[in-house]
């Protein structure tokens, strides 16, 4: 059999290792994941520290309690555990770009150079994506959400939300729109990977008006405005999807859907003829 010309022959060929060593390549990266995220809280833990992440997260539901309100802590242990939770879970925040290279790192040896050029900008937008979702819940939905739920609290109730279902609560919603923000990031691999077309995505944008909707009703609280503040992002981002991805399958093309020499050479005859 003849050889393969250097464009067509397979880039990964000799480059297979061990399972002994994909453990030991996964450990490292791993740990490596772990000492950012060691580092990322540190770095919280100095500034602004504990007590001003917890101002922040709890912003948006004092701008609609009475000036002297504070928020309680019912749990025993929820002093301690719940400042806790809130350094962990902005150290996994501060922490994500870094994560996600780790995990890039661990797949990039057994990726194409096609695939490696195709992943790297899917993983960048993705992260900003999620923060972009994540700012969206705290600048936007928290003050809206908590200040259509205080018209309707009646005159004799005292609202004073637990601390501990509260940072649950927005929790839930930042996972939420972090997810549902890559929306376009899912569209992209749909086609990419040619499980489906962009017409049929395009002929799909009524179900997906109605499944965003249904999806918003299951993850968000029970109040109108913040599942239409999900779901109507979701529905852009979909339309955003749907434009990238004919943009990268213009634009990122497989070695084998390139034209060859050979090709090259008959369409130039074609139009010497």
């Amino acid at each position: 059999m003849a050889d393969l010309p250097p464009s067509q022959e397979d880039e990964l060929a000799g480059t297979e290792q061990p399972f002994v060593q994909h453990l030991m390549e996964l450990r490292d990266r791993l740990l490596y994941g772990i000492y950012g995220l060691i580092v990322a809280g540190v770095l919280l833990a100095i500034w602004p520290g504990p007590d001003g992440l917890i101002d922040f997260i709890a912003h948006p539901i004092k701008m609609h309690m009475p000036p002297d309100a504070k928020l309680i802590a019912v749990g025993v242990f929820s002093p301690f555990i719940v400042p806790l939770k809130v350094l962990a879970m902005a150290a996994v925040l501060l922490a994500l770009p870094w994560l996600m290279y780790q995990a890039w790192a661990f797949v990039a040896p057994g990726l194409y150079s096609h695939e490696k050029k195709f992943a790297l900008p899917l993983i960048f937008f993705g992260s900003l994506l999620a923060y972009g979702g994540i700012a969206f819940v705290q600048l936007f939905v928290l003050d809206r959400m908590f200040g259509f739920i205080q018209h309707f609290t009646p005159a004799s109730v005292a609202a004073t939300p637990d601390i501990s279902s509260y940072v649950e609560a927005i929790l839930s919603l930042y996972i939420a729109f972090g997810l549902a923000f890559q929306v376009p990031i899912v569209v992209i691999l749909l086609v990419r990977m040619g499980i489906v077309e962009i017409e049929k995505l395009k002929s799909f944008r009524g179900y997906f008006i109605v499944l965003a909707f249904v999806v918003a009703a299951v993850v968000t609280p029970p109040d109108v405005l913040s599942q239409v503040s999900l779901a109507v992002p979701m529905i852009f981002l979909y339309e955003i999807g749907i434009l990238a991805a004919g943009w990268f399958q213009k634009n990122a093309k497989k070695p084998g859907e390139e034209d060859t020499p050979a090709q090259e050479g008959d369409k130039a005859g074609d139009k010497a003829g």
